[in-house]
């Protein structure tokens, strides 16, 4: 059963350089957004593409249908406006394990900021809800992987508390 996002209340709604940042769950129609927002790099230039959208509305649907899976999105309000556009999004998701004592953790996958709006606070709250609905859903833990080259995300991630604790690999398939 799908969740109807626009019968949800927003999930943060927060002042920032401007105008508000409203985080909310993603819609079907968000998806060209969320697309450029993931390809808007030198790595998801290349990862990423409109050419066939079949592949994320699967991907969407099965999001959508699975409460252990969130994908988010955030509107920037400018000031005297009532509605702004989808500049900011990211995947939560809620993975329970074995390990830690059979203990729950989050995975933080996907986290971008439209460049022009980077550096104004949004990023930050995006962190701080995620980091937050891990806790109220009881997870011991909050992961992400984020690529060796991204310096400025190490510190941006480091300023949250997150270590380096591990060596992440990955098998393409």
């Amino acid at each position: 059963m799908t969740r109807s996002p626009d019968a949800l209340p927003p999930l943060l709604t927060a002042d920032v350089g401007g105008g508000t940042f409203r985080l909310r769950h993603a819609k079907q129609g968000d998806l060209p957004v969320i697309v450029d927002l993931l390809a808007d790099d030198s790595m998801g230039a290349g990862r990423e593409g409109r050419d066939d959208f079949a592949p994320y509305d699967r991907a969407f649907e099965a999001i959508d249908a699975d409460p252990c899976h969130l994908l988010v999105v955030g509107d920037f309000v400018p000031a005297g406006s009532a509605d702004g556009p989808v500049v900011a999004t990211f995947q939560l998701s809620f993975l329970p394990g074995i390990s830690r004592r059979g203990a729950w953790h989050s995975q933080i996958e996907g986290v971008r900021v439209a460049a022009h709006l980077r550096g104004k606070g949004i990023g930050n709250q995006m962190m701080l809800w995620a980091i937050g609905e891990s806790r109220r859903r009881g997870c011991s833990l909050v992961q992400l992987t984020t690529h060796k080259s991204r310096a400025a995300a190490h510190r941006f991630y480091e300023s949250f508390g997150f270590e380096a604790s591990h060596e992440g690999m990955k098998l393409p398939l």
